[in-house]
């Protein structure tokens, strides 16, 4: 197959003339019948040709440049910021838009209307390299026939071959570098040092009497002083910069960021299928997120199943000196019991536990990690199969890319070296041989299972498979095979279409009709989100090498272990980030954040001080309920508690959608199973639910015998337990509530110091009330709010001539209830025949209230009844506050 590109794509020469209008003035490239040694754009050095500006007054270029950012809606650069970034030209270009198309047609055209011949191209590493190159072999016949077959030589720096750069100084044609930046960053590179061979002169010498043009490709990779200065040191006539994620930005001059892209259809569109387990806190579950040290002190944040108020919830704690219990930090969760960790190891990033097992940094232990695993590659198959029977019949092949972290789960050794199948292979095919014989793929080519799908990861010098880092000799080699199987992978006729790859290498894919990425890594991945989808955004082609515009066709499916939500927000954050693209309304702006002021001297107001001093007091309470009349409710509402459903892991596709407000998604399906045959330990049912509830053993054994539900204990103890605890617990608290009284604890009142504004900031928003007459309020400037219910009400205090006087009460200001603390919203002074003190809660009109809301309003009812003259009172709007 020979790809196909499109020389007309409109958004492509924008890039391109961004870079060619700088140089507008500079005298054009003679025709083919001209040629002298002076010719315009070239300068004679005694080591060969070079790049020359023709410009006499450095304020044309600086003109130049700002017009160029003013054409494309960007900032535009005074002068002297264009001096401070040097001659440095960043251009941003989505993943998946065709940079590296869009620097090799600017090369063409650079030397067709000015005559410059000297370039050379910056990588970071050699996967990107290696993708240059690729670049190069494919592009040359569109450009050749483009630009009347301009003598063009590429080539890549060999520093066993210093020798060729005097042929990139003396040739009189169009000369491009490919470099990786470690070949010449330090001084004992090859490249800088002396060499006998070129008498005497060091290589380097010889790119840099050429004045080139130099392009770096993710440049974000080469912001350290170290590679700065490298870069600088090729003398380079200006420096193109290229990238979706820069760093820095310097002289923008076009950019074309995430959102610009998805509206433009100019990327496939994202789909993310999110498979995670539910309901699964029945064994140990053990995550090592990170080891830090700080002094002496060395911790573990781990993340464990803790016992809370709502039930087991799995969340992250702090491991270190004697506090290395397990069962403590879960808060005595007995799944835990007797399970310490032995040892933090800060060299190895790593954990030893008790009971023998080593945990390294994002590795897991407990919980369904295999169960997780196996149904993200069936549902990888799923979405494969259903896309290549779609699509076959319009000749585009699917591809599906796994990213793996450990070359043994897919391909194992035996004692001898033979080579066997890890549990990722061995799910694979089990999973691929069920899908493919159902009668809906009957007319898809029943190729072979061991030829459909391959690894490519790094081998050693016996050729078995091991894990690398992305960078070593090896994986060079891996790259280079990655790249040559470009196209043939485009084939429909070779029957390999799911790849194993190691995460480390994923940098070297970049094919087109990667249409499913699944992330099957036994430690957390730490790939970026963006770095993730980039893979397989390049649009699709089909069988003749051309590209596929139908946005229909164009969907890229994430198989990812994690919540669509958490998902999107780290893509969101990236895109704010990396591209600077502000959601609007969906991001806070440091800028808008206020200080709130208290009004000076309000403390001495009679007007604020007839109403403090009325509710100041603070209080205690006490209950008294039949435990009879318990057992009959609470098994009542144990009876109709939610179904106890068994562990599971569900699959939910949503379609993400980039826009001006942000990363939203679009429900496409959901599902979910439960059929894994899980065995566990049945805990001391009576014991939790007594350490939840405070109950007796025998009035929980009473409730649940009464609800006839205690056989749900075996599909999923511990939701069986916190659901029922969840039940007899609201039943409780009601009675409780309904029995409870208050009394003043004495004098103890709420001192006026608590009344404190020096670190009093906030965010203005849509809720904030900007006070206009402070003689009214404590506050002096803003009051801060949370609702458009809370924000009416102060404004209509403000204006009402019955409210003597209003404020917030301060978070400090809590009422102790069985159910936790309450926080009532206002106190009001109210003019009417007689001045009433009102406490009010502001609700919206016909909100229905949880039910924790409703019970600590009836506590705020009761607590306010021992204040003399004091209404606490509910309500939607200033209006009812009247007797």
């Amino acid at each position: 197959m020979k790809l196909h590109f499109d020389s007309k794509q409109e958004f492509q020469l924008e890039a391109v003339k961004a870079i060619t209008d700088i140089f507008e003035g500079q005298p054009l490239s003679g025709n083919d019948f001209e040629f002298s040694i002076t010719q315009p754009g070239a300068l004679l050095t005694e080591n060969g040709f070079g790049n020359k500006l023709h410009f006499s007054e450095l304020e044309q270029l600086f003109g130049n440049i700002q017009k160029v950012q003013s054409n494309n809606g960007l900032k535009v650069s005074t002068n002297a910021e264009i001096e401070s970034n040097g001659w440095n030209f960043s251009i941003e270009m989505e993943t998946g838009t065709g940079k590296t198309y869009v620097y090799l047609r600017t090369i063409y055209e650079l030397n067709k209307l000015y005559g410059f011949k000297k370039f050379v191209i910056v990588v970071p590493s050699v996967a990107i390299r290696e993708g240059v190159m690729k670049n190069l072999e494919i592009t040359h016949e569109h450009f050749q026939n483009l630009y009347d077959k301009v003598p063009f030589s590429p080539n890549v720096y060999d520093s066993r071959k210093v020798s060729g750069l005097r042929g990139f100084a003396s040739a009189n044609t169009i000369q491009v570098l490919v470099i990786n930046i470690d070949s010449f960053a330090k001084d004992e590179n090859i490249i800088n040092k002396p060499n006998d061979k070129l008498t005497g002169k060091k290589p380097i010498e010889f790119i840099q009497s050429c004045n080139p043009i130099v392009i770096v490709d993710e440049p974000q990779n080469m912001e350290t002083e170290i590679r700065k200065r490298a870069v600088g040191n090729l003398n380079p006539l200006c420096t193109l910069r290229y990238s979706a994620t820069h760093t820095n930005l310097y002289n923008l001059v076009y950019s074309l960021n995430p959102v610009k892209a998805y509206d433009l259809g100019l990327v496939k569109q994202i789909e993310v299928d999110s498979v995670v387990s539910e309901n699964d806190f029945n064994s140990a579950f053990l995550q090592l997120e990170n080891i830090t040290r700080t002094g002496n002190s060395i911790k573990a944040k781990i993340k464990i199943d803790a016992v809370t108020a709502g039930g087991i919830t799995r969340k992250s704690v702090i491991a270190s000196g004697k506090n290395l219990d397990l069962f403590l930090l879960s808060n005595r969760n007995e799944k835990y019991e007797g399970l310490k960790i032995y040892e933090i190891d800060f060299g190895n990033d790593q954990i030893e536990l008790s009971n023998g097992i080593v945990l390294a940094k994002g590795e897991t232990q407990g919980g369904m990690n295999d169960d997780v695993m196996r149904f993200m590659i069936g549902k990888t198959i799923e979405e494969h199969l259903k896309k290549e029977k779609y699509y076959t019949g319009k000749g585009i092949k699917v591809l599906s890319l796994f990213f793996i972290d450990k070359v043994k789960n897919y391909r194992e050794y035996d004692a001898d070296g033979n080579p066997v199948k890890g549990k990722f292979a061995q799910w694979f095919e089990e999973i691929y041989q069920k899908e493919i014989l159902k009668p809906v793929y009957n007319s898809l080519n029943a190729h072979a299972v061991n030829d459909v799908h391959n690894g490519y990861f790094s081998q050693d010098s016996k050729g078995r498979l091991k894990d690398t880092g992305g960078e070593t000799q090896l994986d060079d080699d891996t790259y280079k095979l990655i790249m040559q199987d470009k196209e043939k992978l485009l084939d429909e006729k070779v029957p390999l279409r799911f790849i194993f790859s190691h995460s480390a290498l994923r940098e070297g894919w970049d094919n087109p009709n990667v249409f499913q990425i699944c992330t099957l890594n036994e430690t957390k991945s730490t790939i970026k989100k963006r770095q993730e989808i980039g893979r397989g955004l390049r649009l699709s082609v089909n069988q003749n090498g051309d590209r596929i515009f139908d946005r229909n066709i164009n969907k890229l499916t994430v198989i990812a272990n994690e919540r669509y939500e958490d998902f999107a927000r780290a893509l969101q954050k990236e895109i704010q980030e990396d591209c600077g693209v502000d959601f609007s309304g969906r991001t806070k702006n440091k800028n808008d954040k206020k200080k709130v002021n208290y009004r000076k001297g309000f403390e001495a107001d009679p007007k604020f001080l007839q109403i403090w001093e009325k509710i100041r007091f603070q209080t205690r309470y006490s209950v008294n309920y039949n435990t009879d009349k318990l057992i009959i409710l609470a098994a009542n509402a144990v009876s109709k508690m939610d179904e106890t459903k068994k562990p599971s892991i569900r699959s939910t596709k949503k379609r993400v959608l980039i826009t001006d407000e942000g990363v939203e998604g679009q429900l496409l399906s959901d599902s979910a199973n439960d059929d894994f045959g899980i065995r566990f330990d049945i805990p001391d049912m009576l014991a939790y639910i007594q350490s939840k509830t405070e109950l007796t053993r025998s009035t929980i054994l009473e409730i649940l015998k009464n609800s006839k539900r205690l056989k749900e204990l075996l599909l999923n103890p511990q939701l069986f337990m916190d659901n029922a605890v969840s039940k007899i617990k609201q039943e409780l608290h009601q009675l409780m509530i309904d029995g409870i009284k208050y009394e003043k604890i004495g004098d103890k009142v709420y001192e006026m110091a608590l009344f404190d504004d020096t670190d009093f900031e906030i965010y203005l928003d849509e809720f904030t009330h900007t006070v206009s007459d402070s003689s009214k309020t404590i506050y002096d400037n803003y009051i801060p709010l949370d609702s458009g219910v809370e924000n009416q009400f102060a404004k209509d205090c403000e204006s009402s001539e019955q409210i003597e006087f209003y404020f917030k009460l301060p978070y400090w200001f809590e009422i102790k209830t069985p159910i936790g603390q309450y926080r009532p919203d206002w106190a009001v002074v109210f003019k009417g025949e007689k001045k009433i003190y009102f406490v009010a809660e502001t609700k919206s009109a016909g909100q229905e209230l949880r039910g924790s809301e409703q019970l600590k309003i009836e506590c705020g009812k009761a607590h306010f009844e021992n204040f003399d003259d004091v209404v606490y009172r509910k309500v939607s709007e200033v209006s009812e506050l009247s007797i």
